[in-house]
C-alpha cells in the first residue's frame, strides 16, 4: 500500500507506536488520519501536533457500538476507509494469579477489538473491491511474553485471528498485516520496568529495544511490499524458526534467562 492520498484510522494513537503512524503517515502524504484512543484528550494533543490531516476521537475499541460509529463516521466524513491500524493493546505483567478482570479486559483489547474492527470495516472495503488491515500483536504473538501469561495468550490468538483473515479475504482484495515487534521505547514498556514486571526485564535485557519511530519505519516497509508478518526486530523470525524446530530447546533457554534474572 502507498500511503499518499489514503483514508487511515489508527487505535491506541494518543502515544507509542500509534502516535508514531499517526505522524509518519500524514508525512507518506496521508489525505486524513483519524487519531483514536480512549485517552481522548491524548488523541486530541497528538492530531493538533500534527495539523489539519488529522483527526482524534475519543474510542474506547471495547465497545463494538463505538467502534462501529468510529467507522461510520469515518466513512461518512471522508468516504472510505484505506487502512485500519488496530494498534491498541494492555499488558498484565502477571501470570495465573491476575484476576479474571484483568484477563477479560486483556482478551476485550487484544482480540476483541480486532474482530469488532473488522466486523466494521470491511464490508465498504469488500464493497470497494480493496483495503488494508494492519493488528499490532506482538512478538509475543509467534514466541512467548515471558512473565504475561495474558498477554502471550491474547497476542497469539491476535495472530491467528489476523492469519485467518487475511487466508479468508486477501483474494477478494483485502490485505492484511501483523505488527509484531519486540522491545519498544513506549509507555506500556516504562511502566512495566518501573512496576518491575519480568517480561519488562527480559525486554530490557535483551538490548533490543526500538523507537516508535523504527517500528514504523517497518511498517511503511511492510504495508509497501504487502507482507503479512512485519517484523521490526528481524530476529524474531529466527526465533520463531528456532521455537518451531526444537520447542524444548527454546523453552530450556527462556527458563535459562528468567532464573537469570530473578535470582
Amino acid at each position: 500500500m502507498n500511503l499518499t492520498d489514503r483514508v487511515v484510522v489508527i487505535t491506541g494513537g494518543a502515544g507509542g507506536i500509534g502516535a508514531a503512524m499517526a505522524r509518519r503517515f500524514t508525512a507518506e502524504g496521508a489525505a486524513a488520519v483519524v487519531v483514536t484512543d480512549l485517552d481522548g484528550d491524548g488523541a486530541r494533543s497528538v492530531a493538533e501536533a500534527i495539523g489539519p490531516v488529522a483527526h482524534p476521537a475519543a474510542v474506547d475499541v471495547t465497545d463494538e457500538e463505538q467502534v462501529r460509529s468510529l467507522v461510520a463516521d469515518t466513512e461518512r466524513q471522508f468516504g472510505r476507509i484505506d487502512l485500519f491500524c488496530a494498534n491498541a493493546g494492555v499488558t498484565t505483567g502477571g501470570g495465573i494469579e491476575v484476576d479474571d478482570a484483568a484477563w477479560d479486559r486483556s482478551w476485550r483489547v487484544n482480540v476483541l477489538a480486532h474482530v469488532y474492527s473488522a466486523r466494521a470495516v470491511l464490508p465498504g472495503m469488500l464493497a470497494r473491491g480493496g483495503g488494508h488491515l494492519l493488528h499490532t500483536c506482538s512478538a509475543a504473538g509467534v514466541l512467548t511474553a515471558v512473565g504475561d501469561a495474558a498477554y502471550t495468550a491474547t497476542k497469539h490468538g491476535a495472530v491467528g485471528f489476523a492469519e485467518w483473515l487475511s487466508v479468508t479475504y486477501r483474494d477478494r482484495g483485502i490485505r492484511v498485516s501483523a505488527l509484531c515487534p519486540q522491545g519498544v521505547d513506549t509507555p506500556m514498556l516504562a511502566g512495566g520496568l518501573a512496576d518491575g514486571h519480568l517480561g519488562a526485564k527480559v525486554i530490557a535485557a535483551s538490548g533490543a529495544v526500538l523507537t516508535p519511530d523504527q517500528v514504523v519505519d517497518a511498517v511503511v516497509a511492510g504495508l509497501a511490499e504487502e507482507r503479512f508478518l512485519i517484523l521490526p526486530h528481524p530476529e524474531v523470525a529466527t526465533y520463531a524458526r528456532r521455537r518451531a524446530e526444537d520447542p524444548d530447546g527454546w523453552q530450556a533457554g527462556l527458563r535459562k534467562l528468567v532464573r537469570r534474572l530473578t535470582t
